[in-house]
């Protein structure tokens, strides 16, 4: 019996460690870098390499009177154009909550961060087009560009106290910010000439979506299946398939079903009954009714929220623990033929110097661009410099703006032909990896030492 009980106790335990594990805010970070490591033993080990690189791009779909539906559809796009619509999609659902009552508001709220976002953006596509213009990989200037924001906030957790609370907002609402920026990069310049016919009809079922919206409309299915038709239309429009995700997350409600004093009326009546079936003498009845009204509480409860919350919080944990690491998984793996891959400092005419384009943009750029531009924001009196955080601290915090990992990546399978350029692509990757790497290491190191130096004084 002890030995039994002893059990239940380690499983509650180790149970109450996952649940700990998957809530922390640098627990999604932590399954990415294993799955980037991973995904380079699979593509490079002998025994793996060829089954990982024929998996990825095994083309799949259905047969549909002789064709294949969809078309040019492979494991690799699964990922790319099918589940991280899901990813961009949690992004427009972030973006819109922080615009709506967020960080992002107010006019006062957003300045600095839109300002400092544009700055981290505007100066790594400079550094990159410096080292890059005129050859063959200069479309490649939107990689530098985007910060991860599920990596820099999880570095900014574990370094605690000793980064500001305002800095970690303000880094918070930047990332927004800067995703929003890299939706609309990849929206006008990675995109291919559209179907305006196709993107016409999406357009039209987006603006029928918007009224029944209007309307008040807040069963969740009603928004699903056309949601699923908008990226079918996206996908054959020519435009990318993840922007449908932004776009009906934009157009998914804030606003609750229920009011607050209907949701405090509803629930002192649910109340009254719950407490109500203990007077009934038959307890199988008295069960049932106590069931009855826990599922009415968990009904108005739900309706008390609004969808888009709902939906973020419901979808938040498969976005970091299953899409992101399956991401990884499938773009991370680059097969190392010599060990030039890793000089991403070397200059020829082959690669276009992009190694030094992309690290010099995310680790020099980033936090240049986003200290630079919030600087001048605040000398001219456009915003507030966050409250109690030094210039120094600032610069700190923003070398962690340079960790671009997951949208640098995803950008970077999209400015280069991968049937022609399929080494631009895999060296745009080493790249990342390693100013990623830097940038945390980098940020993590100066916002230790600034912590420790304000501490002294």
């Amino acid at each position: 019996m002890f030995t039994k009980f002893g059990r239940v106790k380690r499983s509650h335990i180790l149970s109450q460690q996952g649940r700990s594990f998957l809530q922390a805010p640098w627990a999604g970070g932590i399954v990415l870098i294993i799955c980037v490591v991973v995904a380079m033993l699979l593509a490079n080990l002998p025994a793996t390499s060829e089954m990982y690189h024929h998996l990825l791009h095994m083309e799949l779909g259905l047969y549909v009177d002789g064709d294949l539906f969809p078309r040019g559809m492979n494991l690799e796009k699964i990922v790319n154009d099918g589940l991280m619509v899901v990813f961009f999609f949690t992004v427009g659902l972030e973006i819109r909550r922080e615009i709506s009552d967020g960080e992002l508001s107010t006019p006062k709220k957003a300045i600095l961060p839109v300002i400092a976002a544009m700055g981290g953006m505007v100066v790594p596509a400079l550094i990159y087009a410096f080292f890059n213009a005129g050859t063959e990989v200069a479309n490649g200037w939107g990689i530098p560009m985007a910060t991860d924001i599920a990596f820099a906030i999880g570095i900014m957790s574990l370094l605690g106290s000793r980064v500001p609370i305002s800095l970690k907002v303000f880094l918070t609402a930047l990332a927004v910010a800067d995703d929003l920026g890299a939706i609309l990069v990849i929206a006008l310049f990675y995109g291919e000439t559209p179907d305006m016919m196709l993107l016409g009809i999406a357009l039209l079922i987006m603006v029928g979506i918007y009224f029944m919206r209007r309307l008040g409309e807040f069963r969740m299915v009603a928004y699903l299946i056309p949601a699923c038709v908008v990226w079918i239309l996206f996908y054959y429009s020519g435009v990318h398939a993840t922007i449908s995700g932004v776009a009906m997350a934009m157009l998914i409600p804030t606003e609750p079903r229920y009011s607050r004093s209907y949701f405090l009326h509803k629930a002192d009546i649910i109340e009254k009954g719950f407490k109500d079936a203990d007077a009934i003498e038959n307890e199988n009845e008295a069960e049932e009714s106590r069931h009855y009204y826990l599922r009415r509480m968990t009904q108005i409860s739900n309706g008390a929220q609004g969808m888009s919350h709902r939906v973020e919080h419901m979808l938040m944990p498969y976005v970091n623990f299953v899409i992101m690491p399956i991401f990884a998984l499938a773009n991370a793996g680059v097969y190392i033929t010599s060990a030039e891959y890793f000089n991403i400092f070397e200059h020829s005419a082959e690669l276009g110097s992009i190694g030094m384009g992309i690290f010099f943009g995310l680790v020099i750029g980033k936090p240049l661009g986003i200290s630079l531009f919030s600087l001048l924001a605040v000398k001219l009196g456009i915003a507030d410099k966050p409250a109690g955080a030094s210039w120094l601290m600032f610069l700190a915090v923003a070398c962690l703006g340079g960790i671009g990992f997951t949208m640098s990546i995803f950008v970077d399978n999209l400015a280069f032909d991968k049937a022609t350029h399929q080494t631009f692509i895999d060296m745009g990757k080493i790249a990342i990896l390693i100013a990623s790497t830097v940038a945390a290491v980098m940020g993590t190191i100066l916002i230790s030492l600034e912590a420790k130096h304000e501490k002294i004084e």
